[in-house]
């Protein structure tokens, strides 16, 4: 926030009130004061007061003190040199007045919070274009909206972190989702096809890595896709979330997770789970999917992951090729389906694949 609007703001409170006031950052450094003369000056009380209640009013030796969040990201300290209960009324009065000035400041001149709301769909289409152009950012460049994906922490260290790898504030933008999840919007540098997609894996791998190594936590990118329009920045996000949700389902053990690379999990994901089971029940008529044990699905995967190539497989599997032969022959009395076969193999997969859905769906694991 503009510490001009905080300047200004206690001027017309030292013409009302005749009791030194002013607003300090998180650090006790005094932003703003009634008492010039203190501004830049360290507060050293700010540092020892209690962050349990943001609301509560804090006395320290004659000094009033109330915290200010605002939107969870800056935080205030507002203060009064008096104790008395009127000089309290009128800090609440101050403090209410840091808030919604800073709220205002974000949601006009803040540009990560402008295009958190074009990401959000919180802002007319008509009114994008305007506004861009007010706060100086492009309108049309090649974008795309990263969601980052990380284990729940107490702190905002992972936040911290994706903004030094990003230090661009005027054409990267990170975003706070959640506890778990961060946007990145950024503008990509690259021309053609093959050096756009090299830089997009770049930069995701660039997250994942520097999470790791600086959290030792594991993170998981869903990728949109480019967009060169900056109304389109929330089709990118909305992307991006899917590409987490059927990754999570499909694709659990990848780090990174295109939304034009989901292929067949996309399509099941939009299914309704009645046409899914329908689907099942047609496909193995006395349930004999539920029957195979986890040494038989193993061996089906690694069958799938060589291409329906028997010597392949068994020489993974460190077996003879008539024991795979075996092993196949007997999952086809089961099933009915000859995974030698192009066709009986789709639709074993495809099974394979609802299946698991399915089972997330009763976890309560995806959220349509």
């Amino acid at each position: 926030m503009s510490i001009k609007l905080l300047k200004e703001m206690l001027y017309q409170v030292n013409k009302i009130i005749d009791i030194e006031c002013g607003v300090a950052d998180e650090n006790g450094i005094i932003l703003a004061c009634t008492n010039e003369s203190r501004i830049g000056q360290v507060d050293e009380n700010v540092v020892n007061l209690p962050d349990n209640n943001n609301n509560s009013i804090h006395v320290i030796n004659g000094i009033a003190y109330q915290r200010v969040v605002v939107n969870s990201r800056y935080e205030y300290i507002v203060f009064i040199c008096s104790d008395t209960d009127e000089s309290l009324k009128y800090l609440s009065l101050v403090a209410l007045n840091v808030r919604n000035i800073s709220s205002y400041y974000d949601d006009k001149f803040d540009k990560s919070n402008f295009i958190k709301n074009v990401m959000m769909n919180n802002i007319l289409p008509g009114d994008i274009a305007l506004r861009a152009k007010e706060l100086h950012v492009s309108n049309n460049a090649k974008r795309i909206v990263f969601l980052i994906r990380t284990e729940k922490v107490n702190d905002t260290s992972h936040y911290e972190i994706i903004l030094s790898i990003f230090p661009n504030r005027n054409k990267d933008f990170v975003i706070v989702i959640d506890e778990e999840n961060i946007a990145l919007v950024k503008e990509l540098k690259a021309e053609d096809e093959e050096k756009l997609a090299k830089e997009i894996e770049s930069i995701a791998r660039t997250i994942v890595d520097t999470l790791n190594a600086e959290l030792m936590v594991k993170a998981i990118v869903g990728i949109g896709t480019i967009v060169d329009n900056i109304r389109d920045i929330a089709r990118s996000y909305k992307e991006a979330q899917t590409a987490l949700l059927v990754g999570g389902i499909f694709e659990n053990e990848k780090s990174l997770v295109y939304y034009n690379n989901l292929g067949i999990g996309r399509l099941i994901y939009q299914l309704p789970t009645t046409l899914c089971k329908l689907f099942l029940k047609e496909v193995f008529k006395d349930n004999s999917l539920e029957r195979l044990d986890s040494e038989t699905i193993h061996t089906i995967n690694k069958f799938f992951e060589n291409n329906l190539n028997v010597s392949e497989t068994a020489r993974q599997l460190y077996v003879h090729r008539n024991t795979l032969v075996y092993r196949l022959d007997k999952i086809q009395k089961m099933t009915g389906l000859d995974l030698r076969m192009f066709d009986d193999a789709l639709i074993f997969k495809f099974s394979m694949m609802v299946k698991k859905y399915l089972e997330k769906m009763e976890k309560g694991d995806v959220i349509i």
